[in-house]
């Protein structure tokens, strides 16, 4: 069912955590993963789960020259492009009244400015080969707010309105553009609070656990598969019930 031979994915942030169980997913389910972070040795990491035929694009995507060439590069390098996911993101925690220009700039720069160009570039070659599948990495966090992350509230939220309007463009060509908004998942970060912060975190979620970068891949490799392609412009919630809409 949800059987990806032979397309061709992108996967921005994918050396650790989220990205890299994305990347590991999409190759499973059959796809060719092109992988893209900031860290060479973890990409290689990745690319050495995976298996032979991963091409490594390293980018920053604070730099905006370097972003408009990740498409054409991930294109040279598998044939064409038929998935994208927009999972890089980066944090500069701060509340408004302290929270600097550059902390704000640098958030919305990697998390959105630079999904807006990835989204542009791959729609001429989607369109012209009538399919493709764009998926955005949100948060929880865009959905409801969170203290303290005004600029990373923003640019999740933002990444789920773009998507949204750019749904409404596109759909008529094959393309669905999607969002996942996680929750608490798992991570290095996670596995160190206290048991008093783990609590606390636990009593916001219904399903009393955190959830796993495994599950989250899950509903990328669904939202990416022919499972899904009458959804387009919606946020799947993946926060054991944090949020129900």
């Amino acid at each position: 069912m949800f059987d990806l031979t032979g397309k061709r994915a992108l996967v921005t942030g994918a050396s650790g955590g989220i990205g890299r169980e994305i990347a590991k997913a999409l190759a499973k389910a059959g796809a060719t993963v092109a992988l893209s972070g900031t860290r060479v040795e973890a990409l290689e990491a990745v690319a050495a789960e995976i298996g032979a035929g991963s091409p490594i694009l390293p980018c920053n995507l604070s730099d905006l020259a370097a972003v408009d060439q990740l498409v054409p590069q991930a294109e040279a390098a598998m044939g064409g492009l038929d998935i994208l996911i927009n999972n890089a993101g980066v944090t500069r925690d701060n509340l408004f009244m302290r929270m600097k220009d550059e902390e704000w700039d640098q958030v919305i720069a990697v998390n959105l400015t630079a999904a807006f160009h990835l989204n542009r570039a791959v729609l001429r070659g989607m369109m012209k080969q009538r399919f493709g599948r764009i998926i955005g990495i949100s948060s929880v966090v865009g959905v409801v707010g969170n203290p303290g992350q005004g600029n990373y509230a923003a640019s999740k939220a933002g990444l789920i309105g773009m998507n949204k309007a750019l749904a409404y463009e596109v759909a008529s060509r094959n393309i669905t553009v999607n969002s996942i908004a996680p929750g608490f998942i798992a991570s290095a970060m996670t596995d160190e609070l206290n048991d008093k912060q783990r609590e606390s975190i636990l009593a916001k979620v219904p399903a009393g656990r955190l959830g796993t970068a495994e599950e989250v891949a899950a509903s990328a490799v669904f939202l990416a598969s022919d499972a899904a392609g009458y959804i387009t412009g919606h946020t799947l919630n993946v926060n054991g019930g944090m949020v129900m809409l």
